[in-house]
């Protein structure tokens, strides 16, 4: 797969592997990224992975938010954790979208934004 991320955004895929490698150190599942790039003003990319239960989502956020803090990547809002299945925290350039199984087939965010490219973790150097 080619580089889909440009080369001038070199800060972004620094914190996509952050964020990415938090989310793979508590077992996050189905992992996927996408790229918007200029086609959407809200954000660069969504993170979007799944969890298995509750405690599950909330321990892969609550890594992520400990992560991102001690790198100084901002975020925009702290979502207090609630049942659900669908986590959301908005890091500016990026957007991360932490689903049960059941909610993620439910909402189908990889299909709802065909327009967006899908970025490899190898292109953000993920472990």
């Amino acid at each position: 797969m080619s580089q889909v991320i440009p080369p001038a955004k070199s800060q972004l895929k620094e914190s996509l592997n952050l964020a990415c490698n938090s989310l793979l150190d508590k077992k996050a599942q189905d992992l996927k990224l996408l790229y918007f790039g200029e086609k959407s003003p809200l954000t660069d990319c969504f993170i979007i992975a799944t969890g298995t239960s509750d405690p599950h989502l909330k321990a892969l956020r609550d890594n992520l938010e400990k992560t991102l803090k001690e790198n100084a990547v901002e975020t925009l809002s702290r979502e207090r954790f609630k049942p659900g299945g669908w986590i959301i925290l908005d890091a500016i350039d990026f957007v991360v979208h932490l689903f049960s199984q059941e909610q993620r087939e439910n909402y189908a965010l990889e299909h709802l934004w065909k327009d967006a490219q899908e970025i490899s973790l190898s292109e953000i150097e993920v472990q």
